[in-house]
């Protein structure tokens, strides 16, 4: 055989040898993006779309994170009343002292483990208010007791805790600012509206950069459709879609859910074949809005300007601050049980606080 020849067939190895390589890069490409395979849960008739898709390895870092901690155990509510021992007890003070002190060791656990009783209090004097840690969290006890007496029909029993925002945190990791609309100045395109701004809370999309002013602060009406075949008394603006949409996107990222979680895609308006959420789901836009009015809104000046938002508002909530992508809080773990204190509207106290 002429050197020719062996040269060309060494050469043709080389090259099938290069293809496989290529083809088996190319599968383990292929294989990084097909796997884990997606599941699918049918939650509607077949044909509809009505199904949940979920990422296996992504599902299992979220049960992972929510995790709910172990309940100390309760000391009973025989002995003094906290309003009788302790000054300054505005909020629990009908607890016994054993109560009292397992609800703070808990809440210091739940909201600042690092910091601990020095993160809201005076270490030489607990009944001093100067820190405004003590005095928002004081405020935040009450809006704990209000939602799991009050909005049963978005919590039901499952209830909230500190700890179902806060996760070990002294800042809950999700909370939200109002958005400057126009972040680069005004310019020859005029008022963007906050649109293609990319920002996290829409998946960096040409959404609205804030969605949540209109709906948890005011009460925008939601709607993409307009309720006419013709457009006469349609005042349902593209604007206004958009945040809808806006608004609708933060609600799946934070549930880690479809939209078919809540809709029915035969028509996303109707309300008759709707799923059960989409009432609870109703009720859980109308509670932030509650909150953020009633409770948060009102600490603006209490919070430094450093814990204020690039427009000088306070910190709000919004779905991600509870659900941090679980469709249900720590996966449904009810915690409040373990803390009827937390579930009850405080009593007004007539006793006169005693000094310690």
């Amino acid at each position: 055989m002429s050197e020719f020849k062996i040269n060309a067939l060494k050469q043709a190895g080389a090259s099938r040898w290069l293809q496989s390589l290529g083809l088996l890069l190319i599968g383990l490409l292929l294989a990084g993006c097909e796997r884990p395979i997606p599941e699918t849960v049918q939650t509607g008739y077949r044909g509809t779309g009505m199904v949940q898709v979920y990422n296996p390895r992504l599902l299992e870092a979220k049960t992972e994170q929510n995790q709910p901690p172990v309940a100390l155990p309760s000391p009973g509510s025989d002995g003094p009343k906290a309003s009788q021992v302790y000054k300054n007890v505005k909020v629990l003070g009908h607890l016994s002292v054993g109560e009292f002190n397992r609800l703070m060791v808990s809440m210091s656990s739940w909201i600042a483990p690092q910091e601990g009783c020095g993160y809201c209090h005076q270490l030489q004097n607990f009944a001093d208010d100067s820190k405004y840690t003590k005095v928002v969290a004081r405020r935040m006890v009450e809006m704990t007791r209000h939602i799991n007496a009050d909005w049963k029909p978005h919590v039901a029993e499952t209830g909230v805790t500190c700890y179902t925002c806060h996760r070990g945190q002294p800042v809950p990791s999700a909370v939200w600012f109002k958005s400057d609309p126009q972040p680069y100045g005004s310019n020859f395109m005029g008022d963007k509206a906050g649109q293609n701004t990319p920002m996290e809370v829409v998946n960096l999309s040409s959404l609205p950069n804030d969605p949540f002013t209109p709906f948890l602060l005011g009460d925008q009406k939601i709607r993409v459709n307009g309720p006419t075949a013709l457009p006469s008394g349609n005042r349902q603006s593209i604007k206004q879609a958009e945040w809808t949409y806006g608004l609708m996107t933060h609600m799946s990222t934070a549930l880690g859910v479809n939209c078919t979680y809540c809709h029915n895609t035969q028509s996303f308006q109707n309300w008759t074949n709707s799923p059960p959420q989409r009432t609870k789901a109703w009720h859980g836009i109308r509670m932030a809005r509650d909150l953020n009015l009633a409770y948060l809104e009102p600490l603006t000046e209490v919070f430094p300007d450093y814990r204020k938002g690039p427009t000088g508002d306070a910190p709000k909530l919004n779905c991600a601050t509870c659900h941090q992508g679980a469709y249900k809080p720590l996966n449904g773990a009810q915690m409040a049980k373990d803390f009827p204190e937390l579930q009850k509207h405080p009593e007004v106290l007539t006793t006169k606080v005693a000094a310690k």
